[in-house]
């Protein structure tokens, strides 16, 4: 299970925390000796998260909700 938590930017826990994901599973492949792995958030929306570890990346999939949406502008 991994939990996020940012009170101070009004986050008081990340239901479904998919960036943490891409650090834990990495570990946790290497330690159980496998590629995909599943992972629930026991929050209290909680989520089903499947991760798998590729060369240089790691895939996260699961079912989400869009709140955001929006873009960035890099100046040259």
């Amino acid at each position: 299970m991994l939990r996020f938590f940012a009170p101070s930017v009004g986050v008081d826990e990340d239901p479904v925390t998919g960036s943490a994901q891409c650090v834990a599973a990495p570990y946790w492949a290497g330690r159980l000796g496998r590629d995909t792995l599943t992972c629930h958030q026991a929050s209290k929306r909680g989520g089903l998260l499947r991760s798998t570890v590729l060369p240089g990346a790691v895939r996260v999939s699961g079912s989400c909700v869009l709140y955001l949406e929006g873009s960035i502008v890099v100046p040259r």
